[in-house]
């Protein structure tokens, strides 16, 4: 047990200082991947959901957007820049503002076309049903990023009028750090 608590000591400050960092990476690598896939007609198994719960949102006024092709572009765009813009780590604010919104609207199937979801066996989920519900995770994640997006804003100085100009006051996620 001692041998495990001390491993264990050595990789919690690695996993303190990278978790989110990692997180990022992968829901990046996750987003760009399944987006890309959707440039592809019959390549994501998403797509049939995609253009099923867009006809219903638009109540099948809009048949040329919902035909697939318009549809899959734009969603796979936003999946490619957002999958991007978080491996690259920039501008963390509005990419997760980008991505709750795409994440709701990925949720939206499970209220649209429930039948979809749930058709299965005694109203089990199909298969799609459980493709969404997997993306509950990925909110999750999101929020997470979400919550650790202002903290990586560059730190804003402060000088309070007491204090020499040698000394400032940096603000990064709420506290105040004294330094010289």
């Amino acid at each position: 047990m001692a041998r495990t608590d001390g491993k264990e000591a050595r990789i919690h400050p690695w996993l303190v200082r990278h978790c989110i960092s990692v997180l990022r990476l992968c829901m990046g690598a996750v987003l760009l991947s399944f987006g890309f896939l959707k440039y592809f007609p019959d390549l994501s198994p998403a797509q049939g959901l995609v253009v099923a719960t867009l006809h219903r949102l638009t109540l099948g006024l809009v048949p040329h957007l919902v035909s697939g092709t318009a549809a899959m572009d734009c969603v796979a765009t936003l999946e490619c820049v957002i999958g991007v813009l978080l491996i690259i780590g920039r501008w963390m604010r509005p990419t997760t503002a980008l991505l709750l919104i795409h994440l709701v609207g990925i949720l939206t199937p499970l209220v649209v076309v429930p039948g979809r979801m749930f058709g299965g066996p005694h109203h089990m989920p199909t298969l799609e049903g459980q493709y969404v519900l997997k993306d509950v995770v990925l909110l999750a994640a999101g929020l997470v990023l979400a919550t650790t997006a202002r903290a990586t804003a560059p730190p804003v100085r402060h000088r309070p009028a007491d204090e020499s100009p040698a000394e400032v006051t940096t603000s990064t996620s709420g506290g105040l750090v004294k330094g010289t």
